[in-house]
């Protein structure tokens, strides 16, 4: 029986992991911030992107290929950063490395990983980028880009939507601390989950490794904060040129929602755009990413990166069609790896691409360039 058969979407696997992982780890993942409206607007608005099938176009395989940063991948899909991936499922940031590298996708890893970019980089392949939360520190700066280029990471990613901590009170009402620990309430919470408690036995209890590895700051933080934070500054313009000129790779920056930002990136030199509202983890008071993608991609002939909200292939070919030219899931691949460890990471790509040859097949289209032309226009005022 494949995996198709029992979880045929990555609802399936969402609902699977969240009884295989502690109820304060689920809060950690699922939840966004403020009373999480953003959260809901962008599911709410990919909702209302519709297409009109085209009829007559006989049988056909879709080519679902792209191009970015000069490589070709079979998929226009990565998997995006999340902090604290092996608290979610022991051993996630190397299982999804490996599936990225077998795929030929790009992976992510978050600078508040739980594992050090020389342990997963290796596992990586040729399209391992690394997630930047800026130091304040120069000479932090500069030896986390040094690891990150020994360890075979080829993009950095630097993050501007965090420019202080968000809230989460779903995630401080659970119980989690940084770094964490088994407290009484949640040591119970573990104990029903006996695939997850075995997997922090032989892995240990996640820590921000990479932060500590800087830092010997001692003490508790508020549950929605960690070390990184004791060493991470709010770049500004000046921070962005700096790193510009130190590191001699493709740039990306994630978190843009304004086109006149984009614009600027694009003269100051950033490589690609990363249109993102933090899954509504940062900020509740902003459009959906996919309200924002349009103005976005009218600013800029630089690449575009999509992501927030994405459940399914059709969302995919949503972005798409919207401008982006590439799209990245976090959540999605965790829900995966929590469900059915690492094959599952394989088995949400492979939920995506069947789902995005099956919609590309209703509206006739065999390349993704073909996909815009689909997207059905509003009624015209008379």
């Amino acid at each position: 029986m494949t995996y198709h058969s029992r979880y045929p979407a990555i609802s399936d696997l969402k609902a699977r992991a969240r009884r295989r992982m502690p109820h304060f780890v689920w809060e950690y993942l699922d939840s966004a911030t403020g009373v999480e409206a953003t959260q809901k607007r962008n599911r709410a608005q990919l909702d209302q992107v519709l297409f009109n099938p085209s009829i007559l176009h006989g049988e056909f395989k879709p080519d679902l290929s792209t191009s970015l940063l000069g490589h070709t991948h079979p998929l226009p899909i990565g998997i995006a950063p999340v902090g604290m991936s092996g608290l979610i499922w022991p051993g996630a940031e190397q299982m999804l490395a490996r599936t990225a590298a077998a795929e030929n996708i790009p992976y992510a890893l978050s600078t508040v990983a739980s594992q050090l970019p020389e342990d997963v980089g290796p596992h990586a392949g040729p399209h391992a980028w690394f997630q930047l939360y800026p130091p304040r520190d120069p000479g932090i700066r500069d030896d986390l880009l040094k690891r990150a280029r020994d360890s075979g990471f080829t993009a950095i990613v630097l993050t501007v939507d965090v420019p202080v901590a968000s809230r989460r009170e779903r995630q401080t009402r659970g119980g989690l601390t940084q770094p964490p620990k088994l407290t009484p309430r949640l040591a119970i919470q573990a104990a029903q989950c006996p695939a997850w408690l075995n997997g922090i036995r032989k892995t240990g209890m996640p820590r921000l490794r990479l932060m500590e590895s800087y830092s010997d700051i001692k003490g508790t933080l508020p549950s929605n904060e960690h070390v990184g934070y004791l060493l991470r500054t709010s770049p500004d313009w000046d921070y962005f040129k700096v790193l510009r000129d130190a590191w001699d790779g493709p740039l990306i920056v994630k978190g843009v929602s304004l086109p006149e930002d984009a614009a600027r990136l694009t003269a100051e030199g950033a490589d690609v755009i990363w249109v993102s509202n933090h899954a509504g983890r940062q900020f509740d008071g902003g459009p959906s990413t996919i309200e924002t993608l349009p103005q976005v991609r009218a600013a800029t002939d630089l690449p575009v990166i999509f992501d927030s909200g994405i459940e399914g292939g059709l969302d995919v070919l949503r972005a798409l069609a919207l401008g982006a030219d590439f799209v990245m899931l976090g959540r999605a691949f965790h829900y995966g790896v929590a469900a059915l460890g690492e094959p599952g990471a394989a088995h949400v790509l492979d939920i995506l691409r069947q789902d995005m040859i099956s919609n590309m097949g209703q509206l006739g289209t065999r390349t993704l360039a073909d996909v815009p032309a689909r997207l059905r226009k509003p009624p015209q005022s008379s």
